[in-house]
């Protein structure tokens, strides 16, 4: 499968800089039993998945990603040219906290040995790269960087795509309203819609919630360089889901009712933890590095609530095959999926966003597959 048949052409215009108010983005709907398009508003969803509706039939469960995202970017001065250098820290290399790998701009610079001085005054740090992983950088910090350094020294890791630097309001508008436990390099953006107020319409419409953890990283936006598909990669990422949140989405499968994942990354760790040999989600941690694109068959989501990706990513890979696998109207036997999957219903979907001006990308608009 060639990685090029999941290009598309975007117009800069269409891609979000700025958040709206949370809940006041649009919504679209889309049918993989029909590729009926509808367009709706992220606060209609009370409405839409309440009692009596069929979108998503009787007493639906939402699954939502609680990963809070870590201020891992870092600006650093040089210690050779004293120059402004810029890292993402992606992952601890060690429990304390001092060794981290991490991503870095004009990469082929930072070379083993050079050093650089990061926070400012007595609260300053020194590092060194130690280590090189392929693209990545590790990088030895003098002391441990906790959280409380980070929150005052570190940035949001804002997007490339997202052409400013961080403000204040990010920290606030980048997490989602039920972030938990630090650990993300980037928002589980699908989130980002929802207030405290719209959970609570929610649940008051009869729509159940479970809140898993998967701390988003590479595996989630490293992009596609390859080829063709299956050649591509993903790198690890850590996962966990308590006893009382396996019991909660086991049961409601059991029962029939739909298991709607909010966000890619939510979609990733039910299908991660799923035992083939139980047939039922497995509570506890673990690391996932699962790529899912056409022809995946998917063994406990039934809906997608995500937000628009970008052209050849794993994430719209991801939306493709699930558009193209649903469960037959029967019961709860799922359609196998084809090679080709949900890829040209995705393909004419986005089309349609882009020629009707939907917003795009982790501060755009959203779009629920049923």
């Amino acid at each position: 499968m060639k990685t090029r048949n999941f290009f598309f052409e975007l117009p800069e215009s269409l891609i979000a800089q700025e958040p709206l108010e949370r809940g006041k983005d649009r919504l679209m709907l889309l049918e993989r039993s029909s590729g009926k398009r509808e367009h709706r508003l992220v606060a209609d969803l009370p409405y839409l998945l309440g009692p009596g509706k069929k979108l998503l039939g009787e007493k639906p469960l939402l699954v939502f990603n609680d990963s809070r995202v870590r201020k891992a970017r870092l600006y650093g001065l040089s210690g050779e040219t004293g120059a402004r250098v810029e890292f993402l820290l992606l992952k601890k290399q060690d429990e304390e906290g001092r060794r981290w790998l991490c991503m870095a701009r004009r990469t082929k610079r930072r070379r083993p040995g050079s050093r650089y001085v990061f926070g400012s005054g007595s609260d300053s740090v020194e590092a060194v790269i130690v280590g090189l992983e392929g693209e990545f950088r590790v990088l030895q910090f003098e002391r441990v960087l906790d959280e409380s350094w980070l929150n005052i020294h570190g940035h949001i890791p804002l997007p490339p795509y997202i052409k400013r630097e961080d403000n204040v309001s990010d920290s606030e508008r980048y997490q989602t309203v039920y972030a938990r436990e630090t650990g993300s390099a980037a928002a589980p953006t699908a989130g980002l819609h929802f207030t405290g107020e719209l959970l609570a319409e929610l649940e008051k419409a009869g729509v159940e919630s479970a809140f898993v953890t998967l701390h988003v990283g590479l595996g989630t936006f490293l992009p596609v360089r390859s080829n063709t598909v299956e050649e591509h990669r993903m790198h690890e990422e850590f996962y966990s889901i308590d006893r009382i949140t396996a019991e909660k989405i086991n049961s409601a499968a059991a029962e029939g009712r739909r298991i709607c994942a909010i966000g890619t990354t939510s979609v990733r760790t039910l299908e991660s933890a799923w035992n083939a040999e139980t047939k039922s989600l497995s509570a506890g941690e673990g690391s996932t590095s699962i790529f899912i694109y056409p022809g995946y068959r998917f063994v406990l989501v039934d809906a997608l609530f995500t937000n628009f990706h970008t052209p050849e990513s794993t994430l719209l890979m991801l939306v493709s095959a699930f558009a193209g696998t649903f469960r037959r109207a029967s019961g709860n036997e799922r359609r196998s999926p084809s090679e080709e999957g949900g890829r040209s219903l995705i393909m004419e979907s986005y089309n349609e966003a882009v020629e009707t001006g939907y917003r795009f990308y982790s501060y755009g608009d959203a779009m629920l597959i049923h």
